[in-house]
C-alpha cells in the first residue's frame, strides 16, 4: 500500500525561493503551496495564481455601505423625526442629499474595510478557533517553505538541493 508523500523544501532567501519556483514550474512540477513572512513581489505570477476578487468584493461590500447610509438617512431624518434644520424642509430626501453624502461616504468605507477583512480571515481559514495551517513555524518570522504533496520524492529533494533549500522534510500525507 503506497502512502502519498508530502515534502517541504526550507529557504533562507526570497530570491532564491524564486529562483526555486521558477525551476519547478520548468520541470513541470506542481507546488502545492509556499509559506512566506512577508509578501514577496512576483511569487504569485511565479506560481500562475489567478487574479484575486477581493477587489470586486469590496465594490459589492461599499455599494451596500452607501446603501445603507442612503436608507438610514432618509429614515432617520425623513420618515421617523423629520426636522426643519437651517430652513430645510424634510420633504424630500433627494433634495438634502448632499448634507447626506459625508456619513453615506463614512459608512461605504467602513463596511467595505471590515467586511473585506472579515472576507479574508473567513476565505483563508483563520477566523477564531480555527486550527493553524502552517506546517513550519519559522516561516512566520524569515524562512520561505514550497510543499508539495505526491509526484517523485527523489526528483524533487534533488530540484530542492540544486535551487538551495537548506532544509528537506519528507512526512507521509
Amino acid at each position: 500500500m503506497s502512502t502519498t508523500k508530502i515534502i517541504y523544501g526550507l529557504y533562507a532567501d526570497d530570491d532564491d525561493l524564486m529562483d526555486g519556483v521558477r525551476a519547478f514550474k520548468e520541470k513541470g512540477i506542481e507546488i502545492n503551496e509556499v509559506y512566506t513572512p512577508f509578501p514577496v513581489h512576483g511569487l504569485d505570477k511565479a506560481l500562475g495564481l489567478k487574479k484575486t476578487r477581493i477587489s470586486d468584493a469590496a465594490f459589492i461590500y461599499a455599494v451596500y455601505g452607501v446603501l445603507l447610509g442612503a436608507i438610514t438617512t432618509w429614515y432617520m431624518m425623513n420618515y421617523d423625526w423629520p426636522m426643519n434644520i437651517g430652513g430645510k424642509p424634510s420633504t424630500s430626501w433627494f433634495d438634502n442629499m448632499p448634507a447626506f453624502v459625508v456619513p453615506m461616504f463614512e459608512l461605504m468605507v467602513f463596511c467595505s474595510a471590515h467586511m473585506m477583512v472579515l472576507t479574508y480571515l473567513v476565505r483563508n481559514k483563520m477566523y477564531p478557533g480555527a486550527q493553524p495551517q502552517n506546517p513550519d513555524p519559522r516561516t512566520t518570522d524569515d524562512k520561505f517553505l514550497m510543499e508539495f504533496v505526491g509526484g517523485d520524492v527523489d526528483k524533487i529533494k534533488q530540484l530542492l538541493v540544486e535551487t538551495g533549500a537548506e532544509e528537506i522534510t519528507v512526512k507521509d500525507a
